[in-house]
């Protein structure tokens, strides 16, 4: 029989000084940042509460000499660290201007070269949202303007939970809120409370369990979706780490979409677009 928990109440498990302070001393043990967590640290101070009601611990005292004692226990923090906030079309002005500017640039680049396939990688895909938004964009906005060009994706994520999600396909409506209506009724079907992606639109995507600090899918890669992940919460150090990898997986010509207000540690890597988006080009655009 499973372990029921109940809401946590954060007065008697762990206040929220406390639990900064655990995530202060923590995440650089894990890689992480401090700074990148402080606005979304209540999604993880509440797991982690839970999780000392869990192993019926008094308090963040004994969890803390829990991973002093038990080293296991950190690869069971890191996975609390992990941020889950995510919807379809999330930041529509960076969407557009993909449709519109970048995603057209490669597939011209893709036509030049005699290429049938645009390889595209999203880095932290979560439960499929942007992999999906991305299919959504190809298929509605440019796939009649490159018949001879089609979208291969391949979406990592560390969470086996979260990818299983992906490849159900369902979601509540308030992920999709920001998807052209239009799309919404063509793509999905709305079983009970969810709507869930028709079959055809849940093709050609290809999901990989995989920690992007550790391990990276084959490229070479045209686009590569790296949003409000590696730039945000990593640390400086694996932050340069992931850029690196990321960047040796793009070939010549190929974007690098970071989110908003992030911005890559090492600039000769990469160029940024002078248009922004968060658009980082490897060597001369294709434009």
């Amino acid at each position: 029989m499973g372990l029921t928990i109940g809401p946590v109440p954060p007065s008697r498990v762990m206040s929220d000084a406390e639990c900064i302070a655990l995530l202060r001393s923590a995440l650089p043990r894990l890689g992480l940042r401090w700074p990148g967590f402080r606005r979304v640290r209540g999604q993880v101070c509440k797991r982690i509460a839970r999780r000392i009601r869990e192993l019926g611990l008094a308090d963040v005292a004994a969890y803390r000499a829990r991973l002093e004692r038990v080293p296991e226990e950190w690869s069971r923090l890191d996975a609390l660290c992990r941020i889950t906030i995510s919807r379809f079309y999330r930041d529509r002005a960076v969407f557009d201007h993909l449709g519109e500017v970048v995603l057209p640039a490669l597939a011209r680049a893709a036509v030049a070269r005699a290429d049938s396939r645009l390889r595209c990688w999203s880095a932290g895909c979560g439960s499929g949202e942007e992999p999906y938004s991305l299919k959504l964009l190809w298929t509605f906005r440019l796939n009649a303007g490159f018949p001879g060009v089609s979208l291969e994706l391949v979406a990592t994520d560390a969470d086996r939970h979260l990818l299983a999600r992906a490849a159900r396909g369902c979601y509540p409506r308030g992920a999709l809120r920001e998807l052209p209506s239009a799309w919404l009724q063509r793509a999905f079907a709305r079983e009970h409370e969810e709507w869930c992606l028709r079959p055809a639109f849940r093709q050609g995507i290809c999901f990989l369990c995989q920690d992007l600090r550790s391990v990276q899918p084959e490229g070479p890669f045209d686009l590569v979706l790296c949003r409000n992940l590696a730039f945000t919460y990593f640390d400086a150090a694996q932050q340069r780490r992931t850029l690196s990898d990321i960047a040796a997986r793009m070939r010549p010509g190929a974007a690098l979409i970071v989110g908003k207000g992030e911005k890559p540690p090492a600039a000769d890597l990469l160029v940024p677009s002078p248009a922004g988006f968060g658009v980082y080009w490897k060597g001369p655009p294709p434009i």
